[in-house]
Formats: C-alpha cells, sequence, structure tokens
C-alpha cells in the first residue's frame, strides 16, 4: 500500500522543479493519461483472469496507479491548457487515491491473510462459503471490495467522483480542445475500470465467502483471531470515515496540493460544497439501512426462521461441484478480451453415455512475463551457458583479462 507509491512521490517530486504548470507541455499529461488508461483496464483485465486471491489483488494495485496516473494526467492536462477546474479536480482526485488505495487496498491484503491462514490455501476454486465461518473477515472484506471498485458511501467513491467531475466539466465546458479530449478518454477509462472491478469482486467474493465450500479446507475454516481482524475492523472505518467526510480530507491534502499546483479558491470551495452533500447522501443512506435493519429484527422477534438448502432443480444429490466457479463466472467476460489476454484452456471433455471423469483448466499469464522477461532471461542464460569457460578459477587468468581489456581501451582510445 505505501511501496508502490514510491514511483508517484517521485513523479510529484519532479514536477516541483520543472517549472510553472502553466509551461508544462500537454504531452506529459497525455503520456499519463495514456500509460493511466492502459495500466488501469489491463490490470483490472489480468486480476479477472487470476484464480490465486493474493495474485488477483496485486493486478488490482495495477489497476489503481492506472487510477492515479489517470488524476494526474488530467492535472497536467489542464494545466498545460488553461484550463484550472480540471488541473485541480485531476490532481485532487489523484492524490486523494493514493491514500485511499493504502487504506482499501492494505485491507483486502488483510482479509486474504486471514483467509489463506483460516484455510491454507490461495486457489479461489478451492473455497466457499466462508462467510458463515469467518463473519467478520467476510464483513470487512466486502467492505474493503465495494471501496475498491469505487462505490458510494466509501472512500473510492470519493476519489473517483472527482475525477469523473473534472472530466466531465473539461468535456461541457471546454469546447473542441485537448482538455476535452483528455476528459473523455478519462471517462472512457473509468468506466470500462469500474464495470470491470466490480465484476471481479463479485466474482471473488461470491466464490470466496457465499455459497458452499468446495474443498476440505474451507469447511473447516475458523475465524481469524482478535489480532487479526481488529486492524482489518480500523481500516474498514477508514474507509466508510474518508467516505462519509470528503471536504475533511480534502482539506487535509491541500498542503500537498499547493507543492505542486495550488488549486483556484473557487474550485476548492465547489468542490468542498459538492462533498458536503455527497456526505450528507451517504449519511442519509446509511440511517435508512440501519432503519430497515431494526424493522426487520423487530419483525422476526418471536417468529421462527426457517432454513433450508437452495433450490436446485429437483436434482436429488446436490453437491459443491454443482456451483459457479471462478473461471465460469468471468468466462463471458474474458472471452470478450481472449485476443489481449490469451489463456491457456487445458479440457478434458466427458466421453460416453456415462462419463467418469472430465475436467477444464484456464490460465493467464502475464503477457511481459512470457513474450518479454522469460524469453529474454532464458536466451541471456543460454548464452551464459556458452561463456562458461571463460571462468577457469585461475587468478592469473583474471589478471590477463584485465591486461588485455586495458590494452583493448587504450588502443580505441588512441585510435
Amino acid at each position: 500500500g505505501v511501496m508502490i507509491k514510491t514511483g508517484i512521490y517521485g513523479l510529484l517530486r519532479t514536477l516541483t522543479f520543472l517549472g510553472p504548470p502553466a509551461a508544462w507541455p500537454a504531452w506529459w499529461g497525455w503520456t499519463l493519461i495514456g500509460v493511466g488508461a492502459v495500466s488501469g483496464v489491463g490490470g483490472v483485465l489480468f486480476a479477472l483472469a487470476q484464480h490465486d486471491l493474493k495474485r488477483l489483488l496485486a493486478y488490482h494495485s495495477v489497476e489503481n496507479i492506472g487510477i492515479i496516473a489517470l488524476g494526474l494526467g488530467l492535472g497536467m492536462l489542464g494545466a498545460a491548457t488553461g484550463h484550472p477546474a480540471l488541473a485541480a479536480l485531476g490532481l485532487m482526485g489523484g492524490l486523494l487515491h493514493v491514500w485511499n488505495h493504502a487504506i482499501f487496498k492494505t485491507l483486502l491484503f488483510l482479509g486474504a491473510g486471514a483467509v489463506v491462514h483460516a484455510t491454507g490455501t490461495r486457489n479461489i476454486e478451492q473455497l466457499g462459503g466462508l462467510l458463515k465461518r469467518m463473519p467478520r473477515t467476510g464483513l470487512f472484506f466486502l467492505v474493503g471490495s465495494a471501496a475498491i471498485c469505487g462505490l458510494p458511501p466509501l472512500n473510492g467513491f470519493i476519489s473517483e467522483l472527482l475525477l469523473y467531475v473534472g472530466a466531465f466539466g473539461a468535456i461541457a465546458h471546454a469546447g473542441p480542445s485537448q482538455a476535452a479530449v483528455g476528459g473523455l478518454v478519462a471517462v472512457g477509462a473509468l468506466a470500462l475500470i469500474g464495470g470491470l472491478a466490480v465484476a471481479c469482486f463479485t466474482k471473488v467474493f461470491g466464490i470466496v465467502f457465499l455459497g458452499e465450500p468446495r474443498g476440505d479446507a474451507a469447511a473447516g475454516a475458523d475465524e481469524a483471531p482478535s489480532a487479526m481482524w481488529i486492524p482489518m475492523a480500523a481500516l474498514a472505518g477508514l474507509c466508510v470515515g474518508i467516505g462519509l467526510l470528503g471536504p475533511v480530507v480534502i482539506a487535509a491534502i491541500r498542503p500537498s496540493m499547493e507543492g505542486v499546483l495550488p488549486p483556484a479558491p473557487s474550485v476548492l470551495h465547489d468542490v468542498s460544497g459538492l462533498l458536503w452533500r455527497v456526505s450528507g447522501a451517504a449519511a442519509a443512506l446509511m440511517v435508512l439501512a440501519a432503519a430497515l435493519a431494526i424493522v426487520r429484527r423487530r419483525l422476526l422477534a418471536g417468529r421462527i426462521v426457517g432454513r433450508s438448502s437452495t433450490w436446485d432443480c429437483g436434482y436429488a444429490a446436490p453437491t459443491a461441484r454443482m456451483q459457479y466457479t471462478a473461471s465460469s463466472f468471468a468466462g463471458p467476460i474474458l472471452r470478450m478480451f481472449g485476443a489481449l489476454l490469451r489463456p491457456r484452456v487445458h479440457r478434458h471433455l466427458p466421453t460416453g453415455l456415462f462419463p467418469r471423469q472430465a475436467s477444464f483448466e484456464s490460465h493467464t499469464d502475464d503477457p511481459f512475463s512470457r513474450y518479454a522477461y522469460v524469453p529474454l532471461f532464458g536466451a541471456v542464460g543460454w548464452i551464459a551457458d556458452r561463456l562458461r569457460w571463460v571462468q577457469q578459477g585461475h587468478n592469473q587468468l583474471y589478471v590477463l583479462y584485465i591486461a588485455l581489456t586495458l590494452v583493448i581501451l587504450l588502443l580505441w582510445k588512441l585510435g
């Protein structure tokens, strides 16, 4: 939650000594908008294809750094093209998302750690039904999932709202300009990222915490100890608190903004008013939800609440294998982006009238690892193996290598 932000900090520190914002070229902003859009959409797509719970969350860090880069890019483009509202809202949303991501991503990783501690596996396909066994962990993980998806009334919604407001404002008021086009790109990227993130965390929470256990490890899970769930409770509280107190948080990050791009007072006033209205609506929503919960409890008091198994179309012997898997849930979306993701699929199809076995597996590798890093380091390793004869273990030979190198350098310099 902190380490990967050092790159963002480096970008912001660099901007402070590259001249006044009005002198920044527009292509700086366009570069960050492009990088942010690709990183955000690509990160969430590869997260959607993962079966490893922690690797899935790691890909969402790629996505959220993309959202932060989008905000910084909008801020730089607004400053370069003379649109102070876009500049302030883009930078404000990007800086706030730095804080927000550090909070809800830490919450989600702690929740994933509690799941691994209780079950001994990170494979989503082997989990299920954990909400009944780990209710606190499930609740806090749900809060983190909603926050990372940008849903109200949580902190992720506030920072993404600022980016949307800035982008839509540029589209509506900047006319046919670079700022309007940048806002249009940002809105499209944020909308796609948000929709895919909701699909991904619906998959994660549904497969991990709902339904029935898919294995013995999940069936025997117990709630995490207090030393593990109390930090999750504190982080979940921060997600809710920032969502309800957006104007206060904006005032807290104002010194950081002024060090890079001083915002116009009128923009800050308008943003503060908007966020107070959002906070009021969020508080009203929470009060309504609490009131409905109290009414429900009173209506059910003294009554017998029956429980039964899920209706299974009349099938007499339901099993956990009849549930949706993570692969089947995400399959329709991943097929839409198959040309980009290039998943590896292994099928063992059923045969005969009474098939005994069938299986289906899919794996989506990181394209840079598959097509760049592995071939590159494989080639370097192959060349190193072929040059192993150079290392003989004799000091005299190494001295000779140094002397020959010095002679070659001297001849090259004299030539």
